[in-house]
């Protein structure tokens, strides 16, 4: 007789040891990246967020706009999703301020910020960097995974960070916005750590030496993001985990590879989950020339939910992680990260 199919994540969760039930209730914990349908006029699966509160966030960042979408699309989720947002103050918080993490937290509620992955979403207009900060986006990405007017993209032909990509890198350091390398090429990427003045961030990153990919980003890479001061997000994608994996122990080797390397103020949660897997299916579908054989992705999506963390935290206290070095992780990192680069001016 076969064994039975492992237990849904929700459950192993539920069944994770008490300290780390107790760790997450003690600490504003902090997923750094996650998914929400992108259709500015369907609200319906806005509530699922509220996932992330049950699960043991206080704080969670959710993109409005990726790849090759530009600045109309990017503006009209964002206006759709700060609407719904403010029109619900008891259960959501706008993040635009450090301090907003633990002001979720202690009121029991849940701090929403923005990113975007890729600089389409500036097209060639740099004031567009100054509006999006002025709005609530707090990250942008170079590139998603091709080129753009900005630089190279991770599965593409990476030229390397051009003029217009510095300048972009220069107003995003002015007015506060992080600069973030995840999809983005190599090149370009290396381009930018030597070039940068504030610190940068691989917001959704796994780590190459554990599992080779393209989308995934060597130790050396790891070493020169945390000298400029900035944070690696472990993402929960099983194809860049490794083999479509999402065990707690896979993702946790992750985050601990990434300690070993640079020490536990450099890592953080970015599961990068998405909401509607329909939709992801529907994109995949339609830009399947953009994404190259043999790179995992027929194998079809699997990611970490934001049920999982009570599990994941647990793992790690199982590999000797203390309470401290895991409110960083879970974090503490990125709210030291958020006062050190944001720019609170723009919200006075």
């Amino acid at each position: 007789m076969p064994p039975p199919p492992p237990p849904p994540a929700a459950a192993t969760a539920a069944a994770a040891p008490s300290a780390a039930r107790q760790l997450l209730a003690r600490c504003a914990a902090w997923d750094h990246h996650a998914c929400l349908p992108l259709r500015p006029r369907d609200d319906s699966f806005l509530p699922q967020l509220q996932r992330h509160r049950a699960a043991g966030f206080a704080a969670v960042t959710v993109n409005i706009g990726f790849g090759e979408q530009g600045p109309e699309e990017h503006l009209r989720m964002l206006a759709a999703l700060r609407h719904w947002l403010q029109a619900r103050p008891d259960e959501y918080l706008l993040l635009e301020r450090a301090g907003d993490v633990e002001r979720a937290h202690a009121s029991g509620r849940l701090a929403v910020g923005f990113d975007i992955e890729g600089a389409n979403a500036v097209g060639d207009q740099l004031s567009l960097v100054q509006l999006y900060y002025d709005l609530g986006v707090r990250w942008m990405a170079l590139a998603y995974n091709r080129n753009n007017l900005v630089g190279g993209g991770c599965q593409d032909d990476d030229p390397g960070l051009t003029p217009f990509g510095r300048a972009v890198v220069a107003e995003m350091e002015r007015v506060g916005m992080v600069v973030c390398l995840s999809h983005t090429g190599h090149r370009t990427a290396r381009d930018v750590l030597a070039l940068a003045t504030r610190p940068v961030i691989f917001s959704h990153s796994n780590c190459a030496a554990l599992h080779a990919h393209p989308r995934n980003i060597s130790d050396d890479l790891i070493r020169a993001c945390a000298a400029t001061g900035g944070v690696v997000g472990l993402n929960g994608v099983g194809i860049f985990l490794g083999r479509n994996d999402i065990t707690s122990a896979t993702y946790a080797r992750h985050v601990d590879h990434v300690v070993q390397r640079v020490g536990p103020q450099h890592a953080a949660i970015a599961l990068d989950y998405v909401f509607d897997m329909r939709e992801l299916e529907a994109y995949m579908q339609t830009m399947r020339h953009t994404f190259p054989p043999g790179l995992g992705y027929e194998l079809g999506a699997r990611f970490v939910p934001p049920e999982q963390i009570e599990e994941i935290v647990a793992t790690l206290q199982g590999l000797g992680y203390n309470d401290e070095d895991l409110k960083l992780i879970l974090g503490g990192n990125l709210v030291r990260l958020a006062r050190t680069v944001w720019k609170e001016r723009a919200h006075a």
